[in-house]
């Protein structure tokens, strides 16, 4: 399965090259002769300039010509595999670190859906230094997360603390917090809507709350 590159750091490509003192010349040199990549100086200035992006392979041996890790030339890790790739894992090794099956795990990472045990999990949130928030958007969860809070917001709280406080590596009382103030901003703002007097009363601001409930689930969360 053809997998997207991960999103390139080209600004800090560029200066930890130049930090070394080397030119594009000796990085595609350095490719070739320490990793049997062939790629030339032009692509090396495309990657820098962001008019192409590494390949997997590509981006891990860049990181050893250039002397840093890979997770310094990824701009923003998201995913499963832009996570494992950040810490210079591969397939294989990450999942021998959190007791599942190569081919079980490269399944998942390619499906972008996390299915391991609550040990696994911890496992790979510990392996690849993932907090909470994090570790649920790389297993695949947000979508999950987002409809669960907004039945929580919209509903009874008190009946999501369970599946939620299962979802989310969090204390229960953390989890019931959380759910609790998401319940009452959302209510009010609906009451103030629908309140004699308001203009608009269309309900867009509780629309609005929902839209981001996730950003105000790990806000309540923070505080």
């Amino acid at each position: 399965m053809h997998q997207p590159s991960p999103p390139f750091n080209a600004l800090a490509a560029r200066r930890l090259r130049e930090g070394l003192g080397m030119a594009p010349d000796h990085v595609a040199y350095g490719l070739r002769a320490q990793y049997g990549l062939f790629v030339t100086p032009d692509a090396v200035v495309a990657w820098e300039r962001g008019r192409a992006v590494p390949d997997e392979q590509q981006l891990t041996a860049l990181a050893g010509v250039l002397w840093c890790s890979p997770a310094e030339l990824i701009a923003a890790p998201a995913t499963l595999r832009e996570h494992r790739m950040a810490r210079g894992l591969a397939p294989e090794e990450l999942a021998l670190r959190v007791g599942v099956a190569a081919h079980a795990y490269q399944r998942m990472e390619d499906e972008g859906r996390w299915r391991g045990t609550e040990r696994q999990t911890a496992a790979l949130a510990e392996v690849l230094g993932l907090g909470p928030r994090a570790l649920i958007t790389a297993t695949g969860g947000d979508e999950r997360l987002a409809e669960l809070l907004r039945d929580a917001a919209t509903t009874r709280w008190q009946a999501y603390v369970k599946p939620a406080a299962k979802m989310l590596p969090l204390p229960r009382r953390t989890v019931e917090f959380a759910l609790q103030r998401l319940h009452g901003e959302y209510h009010a703002r609906m009451a103030a809507t629908s309140s004699w007097g308001a203009s608009g009363a269309t309900g867009d601001e509780g629309r609005a709350y929902l839209d981001g409930i996730t950003g105000h689930f790990w806000a309540a969360v923070g505080s």
